[in-house]
């Protein structure tokens, strides 16, 4: 598929591409202060600012987005056939960034949960919400 738009256009729109507050995120922090969890978002005194820190749980949860972080086997973990050279090794970066960030937490003693963007589209978005809440308490009611 061809692109469409020129280099300033693509530039502009990667540019307004959000880090943290995103859509996802906002879903799953949404749902668990609904189930009545309250959490740190984006505390930056932990290994990749985890999107949802729960103390009370020891923890934390990565909101990723499929195209940035890799999602192995998702169709909406495509590269960009401009630059491949470019784009291969900024994801291999952000993969192996996420790997050890994750194994520092693990080291302290923190369960660490990835939801995948795909995984909160309509379709899927209940059934992941409700893992999500059974494996951040363990399948106990509060």
């Amino acid at each position: 598929m061809t692109d469409t738009l020129n280099e300033q256009q693509r530039h502009y729109n990667m540019s307004c591409i959000r880090s943290k507050d995103t859509k996802p995120e906002e879903i799953v922090r949404k749902y668990l202060f609904s189930k009545g969890m309250r959490f740190r978002k984006n505390d930056r005194r932990y290994p990749g600012h985890p999107d949802v820190v729960l103390p009370k749980y020891k923890t934390v949860v990565f909101v990723n987005g499929c195209f940035w972080h890799r999602h192995e086997g998702c169709k909406y973990a495509s590269t960009p056939a401009t630059n491949r050279k470019f784009w291969n090794h900024k994801f291999e970066r952000n993969v192996e960034r996420d790997a050890r960030e994750q194994k520092k937490l693990r080291e302290m003693g923190w369960k660490v949960i990835v939801v995948w963007e795909c995984e909160l589209k309509k379709a899927a978005r209940e059934e992941t919400l409700e893992r999500l809440y059974n494996e951040i308490t363990n399948g106990k009611e509060e």
